[in-house]
């Protein structure tokens, strides 16, 4: 009798497993591919994200097709408009202007005031991962890598030390799974495996410091994701990813670790290091080393 539960048990963290690991891999390719691929791709996100909160808040589809239109508006045309390619200025409060107007219109027009916080709590993210691509110059893909592994590595601890560690729970309210050891365990994760990633990629403060606060704002994140869908009698957020729930499930800690990375630059807390300067091989002290 108690075999097959077991076998069900297995199974689920096999599929668990495997989707994690697809997913890791396909964010890792757009990130490489960078550009135009990987906004497509934050814009494809951003949609079914909308969708699973509209679905969760029982708003008509309607307002989600409006939605996925200004989501386009803002992540296509406001993010190249404010932030066109190798673009390495300073981010700007001017250009958070489209999400916050995108998200009152959006409100305002479906007379659903959860619509237009989804709009905000979903898109502003986005805009800020297409910033975090597009806005740092030649370590724009080492910020939107590091990013993720603070993400990954929150969830991946935590889980593993909550079970492993088990005792008292973290919110059994809202999230009854999570404990207080899985809440330390995803922080210190984050903290080393954000350190790691901040020195391969030459990040340099705060980036290799900051990593056990996202740890902490990432939980966060996914405890407010489950007060949602408590609070509105659902489970999972959608039914995409296997063994995951929706999308909102997966990235309900990138969302807040997304912003706050973006803080970050706009406060001027972060200074890029100055990349190497490699002497021109022709030139007569080049020459004169290399026969010397």
């Amino acid at each position: 009798m108690t075999g097959a539960p077991q076998s069900k048990s297995g199974s689920d963290l096999t599929v668990r497993f495997a989707a994690g690991v697809a997913m890791i891999a396909v964010a890792v390719l757009v990130t490489l591919l960078g550009g135009w691929v990987f906004r497509l791709f934050v814009l494809a996100g951003a949609v079914l994200m909308l969708d699973e909160w509209a679905a969760i808040h029982k708003v008509p589809r309607l307002w989600v097709a409006i939605g996925a239109l200004l989501a386009a508006g803002v992540l296509l045309g406001a993010a190249e408009y404010f932030y066109p390619a190798d673009y390495e200025e300073e981010v700007t409060a001017l250009s958070f202007g489209p999400v916050l107007a995108g998200a009152l219109l959006l409100g305002l027009a479906s007379r659903r005031l959860s619509m237009g916080w989804g709009f905000l709590y979903v898109v502003l993210p986005a805009f800020c991962l297409v910033v975090l691509s597009w806005v740092a110059g030649d370590s724009r893909g080492d910020l939107l890598f590091w990013v993720f592994v603070v993400t990954w590595a929150t969830d991946i601890f935590a889980y593993f030390a909550g079970r492993s560690i088990g005792g008292p729970k973290l919110a059994p309210r809202i999230s009854p799974n999570k404990t207080w050891a899985g809440l330390v365990g995803g922080m210190v994760g984050a903290s080393f495996c954000g350190w790691l990633v901040a020195r391969y990629f030459d990040l340099g403060s705060p980036f290799l410091w900051v990593g056990g606060l996202m740890g902490l704002l990432a939980q966060l994140g996914d405890l407010y994701e489950s007060w949602v869908k408590r609070r509105a009698g659902v489970k999972d957020s959608g039914t995409i990813l296997p063994g995951h729930g929706g999308v909102l499930d997966r990235v309900d800690g990138l969302l807040v670790v997304a912003v706050a990375t973006t803080l970050i630059l706009y406060l001027h807390l972060w200074n890029p290091p100055e990349p190497a300067e490699v002497p021109d091989a022709a030139t007569p002290e080049a020459v004169t080393a290399w026969a010397g």
